[in-house]
This record gives C-alpha cells, structure tokens and sequence, in this order.
C-alpha cells in the first residue's frame, strides 16, 4: 500500500508557476523541496499550531531536516495543479519519519522519506506528546 494515501494524510494542492521551472519548462527538482517544506509546515500547523508560535513560547522548539531521500518519477510542468501528500510513517525519541508524495491526479510526481528532527538550543529533544498524539494515526477496528 502506498503509504501516503491514507486518510491520515495530509494534503497540500499547488499549482506550479513561472519561478519553479528550469529553461526546460519541467520543474527544477529544487523546487519539489520547496513544495514538501509546505506539505511539512501546513502539517504541522494542522497539528501544533504555527511552528513560529512553538518557536517564540520561550522553548525554542524547532524542527530540521536530518535526512531526506527523493525518488523523481516523473516531471511537473508550468501550470500544473500538484498535490502534496504527507503522513507520519514512523515516530522515534527525537524524530518523526514522514512519507510524502507530490502527486499530479493519480501521477505520483516525486517521492520522499523525510526524518524531522525536533531540537532545542541547538540539541534533539523527545518530540512533544501533543505533537506525538496527534501524529500516531488511529488504530483502525480490524487491526
């Protein structure tokens, strides 16, 4: 099963413009890290509220890429409306792993495994619990 197409998954629709294409017309593949970042932070937001909130409380709560793997499948081109799907597909001590897909209709686009630290004062701490709970998916009845 595909692991960001669950109804846990977040989503993002885009659509891509003049500035995310190379002199090709495709999408410059650094664009599609732009586009996850906004799947990650809308998310999270969705979740825990603004990242800046958490940042500003006086925690100094953030969150960083330790590491990312992308799988281009398949271009994007100026104009086309994109979605950007993201789950938590694992949660560790310090980390959240996330899947994420960039989709066009059912053409997965780009695929991605994210690891998210979170980090305070330069160290990694345990995600929070709010934040945990809120990205465990719920058990379903039949497993």
């Amino acid at each position: 099963m595909d692991p960001t197409t669950g109804a846990d998954a977040h989503r993002l629709p885009l659509r891509v413009y003049y500035e995310d294409t190379d002199f090709s017309g495709f999408v410059y593949h650094a664009s599609y890290l732009r586009f996850m970042e906004r799947g990650r932070t809308e998310l999270l937001r969705g979740l825990a509220g603004d990242q800046s909130d958490l940042h500003a409380d006086g925690t100094g709560l953030v969150f960083v890429v330790r590491k990312m793997t992308l799988d281009f499948l398949k271009p994007a081109r100026m104009d086309d409306l994109i979605e950007v799907h993201t789950r938590s597909s694992e949660l560790r001590g310090a980390s959240m792993h996330l899947a994420q897909e960039v989709r066009r209709g059912e053409d997965v686009l780009v695929r991605a495994e994210v690891v998210v630290a979170c980090v305070r004062s330069g160290r990694a701490i345990r995600l929070p619990d709010t934040l945990r709970r809120a990205l465990t998916p719920p058990v379903s009845a039949s497993a």
